[in-house]
């Protein structure tokens, strides 16, 4: 999968459109991919009437008034509070996907940032498999998505999920456990081997102690002293009978400009590049940091800042990001705007876990790596496949979403040539390589229709065959190295 090595230099200044780069659809679908999970043809004529300043405080403001999702009636519950424990149990985290799924397709970049720091505050299905923890750590993760990056650091770290993962429910003054103050500096807050020694982990670990009571099994686990270290911990030079919230204090008081650096890396390689080049480095990245200390650590400046920016907006950002399974997935069902019902989520949640992408489940505590790591032989293989089951699924049960499809970005137009190099500009991450990539594809879209109908112009899109030819040419393109990108 090739990307570009081309260095973008644009500055982290706000894009201002000129005649010579100008605001126009490539920038809104780019914005939309990467900001969300991609867009209606509706959505960017939207974005196209706003000026871009505009048009990224709408989608920031937006995800930010945004509630969460409610909690379903068994989000809280305790071990005693379920009849049948495995049944019900194995339903509800059944059910939880599900509703994220449509999370996923409904709320635009709080989803985008919600599933962004799942895979930062790493946590395990597996280690708990309880669907309460499963909704609270959620329910977490979307509360602070475009929060407050301290408050949250120090919400996740008392997360059911969270002190089974990484052990804290085990971390006691008798057997201390350094699981968890190990990733929260290498992982969560500092970046590996940034400015803290294991002097700091092992005296961290002593003071997140105590984490290991509840008054029900499967309920809310909280602090008592007596499984406590009450001894004198030294942490960044700070000598203290220090607790949990005294850690967090100290770390981002005395850690502040690594913490930013590293988070805003991170934002940076998730948002623009996965490759960080040594001007992005020292003139935007840094840039970001300075915003976020200066806030507070409040996420929402630097998301805007960065969303404005030429740099986010510059042709050498755009399709240089291999899409994850469910950027794949769901771009393409929000982009051709096909029909979904709960059938059609879950089975995205299966395909997109055989494509390496189980939701809840990242590969390991540093979370999925992302780009190249989402492409091999067989999963690109698989792609290939799973979207030609989808496009014969909708073929035979929403055929005229495919139609439509085709209507809508032509502007019902009868020449294949121009259905197909607009339907194929909006769905790739890239616009094909050359013309003769075009041509194959337009032959594609033809099918069997003899070549005299398209002369004498009397076929249309309105002819049985056209949701076939559209799905034929869904699928080809499904297969196009432009096609892994955003």
């Amino acid at each position: 999968m090739e990307t570009t090595t081309v260095c973008n230099t644009a500055p982290i200044s706000p894009y201002i459109p000129s005649a010579d780069n100008a605001w126009d659809s490539k920038k809104a679908i780019h914005a939309y991919r990467r900001m969300t999970f991609g867009a209606s043809q509706d959505e960017i004529d939207t974005a196209l009437a706003m000026t871009p300043n505009d048009f990224v405080d709408l989608i920031v403001d937006t995800a930010v008034a945004m509630p969460v999702t409610a909690a379903p009636p068994w989000g809280y519950w305790t071990f005693d509070d379920f009849t049948d424990y495995d049944t019900e149990n194995q339903g509800y985290l059944e059910a939880w996907r599900l509703q994220t799924g449509y999370d996923i397709l409904q709320n635009g970049l709080r989803e985008r940032l919600t599933f962004f720091w799942m895979n930062h505050f790493v946590t395990g299905l597996e280690s708990y498999n309880y669907s309460p923890y499963m909704f609270q750590y959620y329910n977490l993760n979307q509360t602070y998505a475009l929060g407050n990056f301290q408050d949250f650091t120090r919400a996740i770290g008392t997360s059911g999920a969270m002190l089974f993962y990484l052990n804290g429910f085990q971390n006691t003054a008798g057997t201390p456990n350094e699981n968890y103050a190990r990733e929260l500096y290498e992982l969560f807050t500092l970046g590996l081997d940034n400015d803290y020694t294991e002097t700091d982990i092992g005296f961290t670990a002593q003071a997140l102690t105590g984490w290991n009571h509840w008054d029900a099994v499967g309920g809310v686990i909280y602090h008592n002293d007596s499984t406590w270290n009450p001894g004198v911990k030294n942490i960044f030079g700070q000598a203290g009978t220090w607790k949990y919230d005294d850690v967090i204090d100290i770390l981002f008081a005395q850690r502040s400009t690594q913490v930013a650096t590293h988070i805003c890396r991170k934002l940076y390689k998730f948002f623009v590049s996965h490759e960080v080049s040594e001007f992005a480095e020292t003139n935007i990245i840094s840039a970001m940091a300075t915003t976020f200390t200066d806030n507070n650590f409040e996420l929402t400046p630097v998301l805007k800042q960065l969303f404005k920016s030429e740099h986010f907006f510059n042709e050498l950002a755009a399709g240089v990001i291999v899409k994850s399974p469910y950027d794949f997935l769901y771009n393409f069902i929000k982009e051709a705007e096909i029909t979904y019902d709960d059938l059609v989520i879950n089975s995205l949640i299966y395909y997109a876990a055989t494509l390496g992408q189980e939701m809840y489940q990242p590969v390991d505590v540093a979370g999925w790596q992302r780009d190249h790591d989402w492409i091999s032989t067989s999963t690109l293989t698989g792609r290939w496949q799973i979207i030609e089951l989808y496009a014969s699924y909708i073929l035979v049960n929403f055929p005229e979403d495919l139609r439509n499809l085709a209507i809508n970005l032509s502007g019902d137009s009868n020449d294949p040539e121009f259905i197909t190099t607009v339907i194929a500009d909006r769905l790739m991450g890239k616009e094909f390589h050359t013309l003769s990539d075009y041509d194959i594809a337009i032959d594609i879209f033809k099918g069997d229709i003899p070549q005299g109908y398209y002369d004498d112009g009397s076929w249309n899109l309105y002819w049985d065959e056209a949701p076939a030819q559209v799905a034929g040419l869904l699928i080809h393109l499904a297969k196009a190295p432009e096609f892994q990108l955003k």
